[in-house]
């Protein structure tokens, strides 16, 4: 009897997900714990593994289609055996774009001597790979896929093929008719582009409404000395040499965790029925990705040296943008930090993560005139501004934290108290 393949929960939140790519197609052996899709998640791209042996005997879901979690998705079972896909998996949740042909092994016929064979590409019997923007032209300009021969990755048809099937069937549009950095392309008389959501933007949807709607936020902000913690950082890095660099980032994960470890009432979470108030300091880096961000935590943050808290953020922020994060390098922390500084920010407010109480918004590193005892004189600046749970965190509370944070930062030595 065949065994059924489902869509599963990889990740704590996840709630539907995205066939990204089949590693295996119908027909091929499988063995237990082999990879047999990639899954796009609202977090990362994971593995869907196998839960039996036998051979995927049919592929109920295809590539690009997004179905819940706990849908068939395909059926393992002995090789010749049949079954019902169409009948048997539930809906999916949403439309999926242009479906692949279905993938039907079949013998290849060999050319008749003197014939060139065909050019490699795409048929009837074999999943037509295409990107989603390739598939959205091609049906908009009558392109047939099965026709085009792919220049991407593994003979994956992409835009510029379909393109050149239909010599000016794409036109840019007029100037000024899109954003500031966008190009955007006016197909077959359209005037605009519908851009199905990935799972990431679902999800950063659903957080948002559930944040600055039901949380009722306020904002502190001060303004920061840097001068004694941009020497300190050169120092250090001049004493680490070729071991590696500490940025003005760390400096502020780690001092914002110290900070945190002394005002445990900011490090909390709201739960429906009680304040949960945390022991452990993890510090939530939220990290800009393709198309979106998400927050890796670097746990117990509070107890670890400025090296390693520059190790492991460099090394978690690559793993976030290649979408390799586990579930347990991006879930749980206590208190989170969104740095908008690189892009010469001065300034901003982040909306809390649910159910953390608290996050803060850190800003540019920038010269700018103070007075000084009594002189003007040019001093690196930095703005912070945190976002506060009124139901966990009152105005007090909240400055309280950030006067000990700021007195870090301007005296790097009160780290080591």
């Amino acid at each position: 009897m065949a065994t059924t393949v489902v869509m599963e929960a990889l990740s704590p939140t996840m709630e539907e997900g995205r066939v990204v790519k089949w590693n295996k197609r119908e027909g091929d052996p499988v063995k237990s714990g082999e990879t047999l899709a990639e899954v796009e998640t609202d977090k990362a791209v994971m593995e869907l593994v196998a839960r039996a042996d036998g051979s995927l005997i049919k592929i109920v879901v295809p590539e690009g289609q997004t179905v819940p979690v706990g849908n068939v998705v395909a059926y393992i079972g002995t090789a010749g055996e049949k079954v019902d896909g169409s009948g048997t998996a539930p809906a999916a949740v949403s439309p999926p774009l242009p479906a692949p042909a279905a993938s039907v092994p079949a013998a290849k016929a060999a050319a008749p001597a003197g014939e060139r064979p065909p050019a490699p590409g795409p048929t009837t019997a074999d999943r037509i790979k295409a990107s989603p923007l390739a598939r959205r032209i091609a049906r908009e300009t009558g392109v047939d896929l099965r026709s085009v021969v792919g220049s991407g990755p593994g003979g994956r048809v992409i835009k510029k093929d379909v393109e050149s099937r239909e010599p000016g069937a794409v036109r840019p549009a007029a100037p000024g008719a899109s954003g500031p950095g966008s190009v955007r392309l006016t197909v077959a008389g359209s005037a605009y582009e519908d851009v199905p959501l990935t799972q990431i933007r679902k999800t950063i949807a659903k957080r948002l409404a559930a944040s600055i709607g039901p949380v009722p936020h306020f904002f502190l902000t001060t303004e920061v000395d840097m001068e004694r913690a941009a020497e300190a950082r050169e120092a250090i890095n001049r004493q680490l040499g070729d071991r590696g660099k500490i940025s003005f980032n760390d400096i502020v994960i780690k001092a914002t965790a110290l900070a945190l470890a002394k005002h445990r009432a900011c490090n909390a979470w709201f739960q429906d029925d009680h304040i949960r108030y945390w022991n452990d300091v993890h510090v939530g880096m939220a990290v800009a990705v393709e198309d979106g961000l998400i927050t890796p935590v670097i746990r117990n943050a509070d107890l670890k040296s400025l090296l390693a808290i520059g190790q492991e953020a460099r090394g978690l922020a690559q793993k976030a943008r290649n979408r390799k994060l586990l579930p347990d390098e991006y879930t749980g922390a206590t208190f989170s930090i969104s740095n908008l500084g690189m892009f010469d920010i001065d300034q901003f407010t982040a909306v809390i993560n649910p159910p953390e109480a608290g996050i803060l918004a850190v800003g540019s590193i920038a010269p700018k005139a103070v007075v000084e005892d009594g002189k003007i004189e040019a001093r690196r600046r930095l703005r912070l501004t945190m976002s506060c749970d009124h139901r966990v965190i009152d105005g007090a509370t909240g400055a309280d934290f950030l006067k000990t944070l700021k007195q870090m930062l301007e005296n790097p030595l009160a780290m080591v108290l």
